[in-house]
């Protein structure tokens, strides 16, 4: 049954992956899990203080999961205002936000030879795959042969976007 559910959400995503206006939405973690080949190394393509990047696969087209490691330290509602945030930043120099899973799950644990309830909160973001370089590596590269007129042009038109919260700490 759970095959099924995680092939239905996969045609889902494909679908929203074809119509630009489809609105974000939540995200089974199981499906997460599929197209990233359960997170493996293999799909990793970034990391910083906060999460981990991975490249998702949807049918012919990908995506950019972004997998919060920070989540012990980090309040629910900070990571529900980045999630409504998100929804909101709709311009052409953002990329395209495409929804989010917020799962968490109670294990044993082993804990000072104790065994313990712990909770293992997964927090992940899908945004729309863009397969270039990070943005901040491109501006700030003196050898990417930018004037720094187009650099602020650049830089003003992603501050014209509608979302004005500062993101979370990777690139």
């Amino acid at each position: 049954m759970d095959g099924k559910i995680s092939i239905r959400y996969k045609v889902d995503l494909e679908r929203m992956l074809l119509n630009g206006s489809a609105q974000p939405t939540h995200m089974q973690l199981s499906l997460l899990e599929d197209i990233t080949d359960c997170f493996s190394d293999d799909q990793q393509i970034g990391s910083g203080g906060f999460a981990v990047v991975y490249k998702g696969i949807v049918g012919k087209r990908m995506v950019a999961m972004k997998k919060l490691s920070q989540t012990l330290d980090m309040h629910e509602n900070k990571f529900h205002k980045e999630v409504e945030c998100l929804m909101k930043a709709k311009h052409k120099n953002i990329v395209r936000f495409l929804g989010y899973c917020s799962d968490t799950q109670g294990r044993i644990a082993d804990y000072e030879g104790k065994f313990v309830m712990a909770d293992l909160r997964n927090w992940l973001l899908c945004f729309e795959y863009v397969p270039n370089e990070s943005l901040d590596k491109y501006i700030t590269d003196a050898s990417g042969g930018l004037e720094w007129g187009e650099r602020y042009q650049i830089i003003k038109g992603i501050c014209e976007g509608n979302c004005t919260e500062r993101r979370f700490g990777t690139s």
